[in-house]
């Protein structure tokens, strides 16, 4: 991973130096301001989870959906980055490698978070939709080394209109069942934890979305068009990978239906 080897853990590592410690040293090539510490073999990572939800219907149109969750982490999967060097007599680093190695948080890690999302059903053929979402990472304890990397935005949310099986009237034909979907997709920025060349901000960003659809039963087919971010936002996703923009795709479907 560029400078970096990306490696897993069964045996454990000792000997390794912070990377703090190591650009001090450079300064004067002075080993003894090196800081070493060693890694405990990875174990497996274990979840205490607490949920919950309700779910009903209002008005007979309106469907809420809503849910809380809690998690407890023990031995959380995160990495160590570590400096493995040896010194020729003048101190002058030699087979320098940097590592980044799974290892377990040695506190109890938490995440919680709350999604809420609801349906609007109108005029018989049309809906508004809408969701958000809001997660957290509970890790307020400087004395642990690990990286979580958990890559989850804080807040998120959906907004959408939909119509399905609408009968459209254009004069020269009638089109019995077509239908549409628009959303709109908001991200909040966050932190990207990779590998240490591939660690920064994610800004906020927001996408449009747009499908329209035509079914023809008669003939058994289904015309369907439509293009994620339809704006064509470049965003990116992953600190270091590459910016994404619009896709728009085209899809005829025939259905065979056998007599």
């Amino acid at each position: 991973m560029g400078p970096a080897v990306l490696i897993g853990n069964l045996d454990g590592f000792e000997g390794l130096y912070t990377v703090e410690s190591f650009i001090d040293y450079t300064y004067n090539l002075q080993t003894d301001k090196l800081v070493s510490f060693n890694v405990a073999p990875v174990r497996p990572e274990k979840v205490r989870t607490f949920e919950v939800g309700y779910r009903t219907t209002l008005f007979d149109r309106l469907y809420v959906d809503m849910g809380y969750y809690f998690n407890i982490y023990r031995d959380f999967i995160g990495y160590n980055i570590g400096i493995d060097t040896d010194f020729d007599p003048s101190g002058f680093p030699t087979n320098l490698t940097v590592y980044r190695v799974a290892a377990n948080s040695i506190n109890e890690v938490t995440t919680q978070g709350v999604s809420v999302g609801a349906n609007l059903y109108f005029a018989r053929y049309y809906s508004l939709s809408g969701n958000y979402s809001w997660n957290r990472l509970n890790k307020a304890f400087p004395d642990d080394p690990i990286i979580p990397a958990f890559n989850t935005p804080e807040h998120k949310y959906n907004l959408g209109f939909s119509g399905r099986d609408i009968p459209l009237d254009l004069g020269i034909f009638r089109l019995e069942k077509t239908g549409f979907n628009i959303n709109y997709k908001w991200v909040e920025g966050f932190t990207f934890e990779g590998s240490p060349q591939f660690t920064g901000n994610i800004p906020d960003y927001g996408l449009l979305d747009l499908q329209v659809n035509v079914s023809f039963p008669k003939q058994n087919l289904n015309l369907k068009a439509g293009a994620s971010n339809l704006l064509d936002n470049k965003i990116y996703q992953t600190y270091g990978g590459p910016r994404i923009g619009r896709l728009a795709y085209v899809s005829l479907v025939y259905n065979w239906v056998k007599d």
